[in-house]
This record gives structure tokens, sequence and C-alpha cells, in this order.
């Protein structure tokens, strides 16, 4: 089994759907996010305040270079910017969670913790900002993954059953 990299635009719904997978496979699961609050031992909002986009990014580089050489069989979930790693393909298989960004944003809003969820995502605060994030970013989630789900108004569980079934092509 390869790895698979679950890569889509923030609050698509990634950590819910490696959540499903691993329950239903043989699958670990680690999430770049929370490698990346470890390695810092402070949280994604307080390193963005402190240091960054730009020192963000670069925590994210040694990550991916990290989970390069260490992982085998294992889903990643990642962050919304994660994408731009360069060596994503040599990582594992590229799976792309697509949804419009109206549904993204309901579904946050919709969650029993939506305020701890948006305060999570700094990028966020600026709608208007965040849809221009999102337009920049969709065309370069689709042209690097190797499947893509639509997750619009499908659960989780859905979701990773239909993963499963397209990853098999890549064991």
């Amino acid at each position: 089994m390869k790895n698979i990299i679950l890569i889509g635009f923030m609050g698509v719904g990634k950590g819910s759907v490696a959540r499903e997978v691993i329950k239903s496979s043989d699958y670990l699961a680690v999430d770049t996010d929370d490698l990346i609050e470890s390695m810092e031992n402070r949280t994604i909002k307080k390193i963005f305040a402190d240091e960054g986009e730009g020192y963000f990014r670069e925590l994210e580089r040694k990550v991916s270079l990290w989970l390069e050489e260490s992982l085998k069989n294992t889903l990643i979930s990642t962050g919304g910017g994660f994408h731009k790693q360069k060596n994503l393909k040599e990582i594992g298989v590229i799976v792309f969670l697509d949804s419009p960004f109206e549904k993204i944003i309901k579904r946050i809003k919709n969650h029993p913790n939506a305020s701890k969820k948006l305060k999570k995502r700094p990028l966020l605060n600026d709608l208007k900002k965040a849809k221009e994030l999102y337009d920049q970013r969709l065309p370069e989630y689709k042209a690097l993954a190797d499947i893509i789900i639509d997750v619009t108004d499908k659960s989780a569980a859905q979701c990773a059953k239909e993963l499963l079934l397209k990853v098999k092509q890549y064991a």
C-alpha cells in the first residue's frame, strides 16, 4: 500500500475523511498541521501570528521531506497550502477532496465547534480573501490530483468508501 495524501481547501473535511478511512482500512493516519504544531509546540494560528506565513511554509517543507523519507502505508491529511510542496508525488497517491467554496464555509459554520474551527484557520478571517485564495488554489489542486473526490453533500464515511475504492488501482 502506498501513502495516500489528502489535499484540498481548508475546512473541506480532510481530517473527517481521514478518520473514516482508518476505521475501515489498515492505514495509519497523520495530519501535517498536527505534526507542525508538535514540532513547534504552538498552534498554527500562533505560528502565523508570531512568524508569518513564509515561516509556516518552511515548516511544511521540512514535514514533506520527513514524510517522503519516513512513512509508508499512511494516510496523510494536509493543510490547505501543503499541495505546494514539490515532492508530493514521491510521498504517495494524491487525492483532492473537492467542494465549492460556499459549501465549505457552510460546512464549517454548521459544525458544532464552528467558532473553534474558524479560529484555527487564520486565513479564513476575511472571506473575500479566502475566496480569492480558493479560486487560485482550485486549478492547482486539480492539476496535482491522481484522484478527485467530490465531497459536496456526502458524509465522511461515503467519501472514505469512494476513496478506498479508487485508491486500489494505485496499490
